[in-house]
């Protein structure tokens, strides 16, 4: 952890102004974009500090969202996703504008409802290469994408993979009303037991980097 500079000193805690919370080190939050036509910037808070004159700053540890980073949004990525990148900053604690919790991708698909303050992260990023970690996922479906959690799918009873409706030419309602759902391949007398692949993510082209 970084050492205090003389004249200021490390704070437990940050009440964001406007608002009852309070902000801890390792809490989640949302801070003001310099252009206020772009959504807040969300990141993990590793430490708080302050000086004589009551101003506070916070290091932070940002969360990109896919179209901030080197290759931009997918397909498979969530509305809600974001990843955990390797771009530490100091900025003033004015600029928070409430608390958010990013929740691992596992939990993230157990919540029954999504708030607006939920996100998930199943990538750590790093900024200056446009690299992810892991960079290998599972895949289903018969578009072989990694799972997005805003997209409905159906599991085939036989091979247990995930399939999203429209891939297999049918409606959610059509799909949820076959019982047990078997896949164009299980159904047929010729299917072969399908391997298990894996998305290979790596960026495509180069977007500008957020500037604060």
């Amino acid at each position: 952890m970084a050492k205090t500079k003389p004249g200021k000193k490390d704070l437990h805690s940050y009440p964001i102004k406007g608002t009852s919370k309070v902000v801890r080190v390792g809490d989640c939050v949302l801070m003001r974009a310099s252009d206020s036509d772009k959504p807040p910037y969300v990141a993990k808070v590793y430490k708080i500090v302050g000086d004589h004159r009551n101003n506070a700053k916070v290091r932070v540890r940002w969360y990109y969202r896919p179209e901030e980073a080197i290759g931009g949004r997918r397909q498979f990525h969530g509305a809600k996703e974001l990843f955990l990148s390797d771009h530490y900053d100091f900025q003033s604690a004015h600029t928070i504008e409430g608390k958010c919790i990013v929740h691992t991708f596992g939990n993230y698909t157990k919540l029954e409802n999504v708030g607006p303050e939920d996100y998930f992260c199943r990538f750590d990023y790093k900024a200056a290469t446009g690299g992810f970690y892991p960079d290998r996922v599972p895949v289903y479906c018969k578009c072989e994408m990694p799972y997005n959690p805003d997209d409905l799918m159906v599991q085939c009873e036989t091979c247990k993979d995930w399939f999203h409706p429209t891939c297999m030419s049918m409606t959610i309602e059509e799909a949820k009303k076959l019982d047990p759902f078997l896949c164009s391949l299980c159904s047929s007398k010729d299917a072969d037991k399908r391997p298990l692949n894996s998305f290979h993510v790596e960026p495509k082209g180069v977007l500008k980097r957020r500037k604060r």
